[in-house]
């Protein structure tokens, strides 16, 4: 293969920018859904979670079946049905909250 080759140097530039793109970009955010895809299942009563919209509440009623939805309360004696595909983080019953 020639060196001086224009579709040989358009490759040894393109492959870095891939492996680049890959360890920074798609296989982060496909580690991150996993995590949350495996917080989402292991929901329990009691645990805290943070949907999309950015409201806080605690479960009320999570059924560990095919059940899209989950009940939360966000106020006292305020339950709202959300989707478990809206949720954006849970965090445990003892696991403090972050300090950011």
């Amino acid at each position: 293969m020639n060196m001086q080759d224009p579709m040989f140097q358009t490759l040894i530039l393109a492959l870095p920018m891939i492996a680049i793109f890959y360890f920074l970009l798609w296989r982060p955010q496909s580690q991150r859904a996993k995590q949350l895809r495996a917080m989402v299942d292991g929901l329990r009563r009691g645990d805290t979670v943070v949907t999309s919209g950015g409201i806080l509440g605690k479960v009320v009623k999570a059924s560990n079946t095919d059940d899209p939805e989950i009940l939360i309360e966000i106020a006292t004696n305020v339950e709202v049905r959300v989707l478990k595909a809206t949720l954006s983080d849970v965090r445990s019953k003892n696991q403090p909250a972050d300090k950011d």
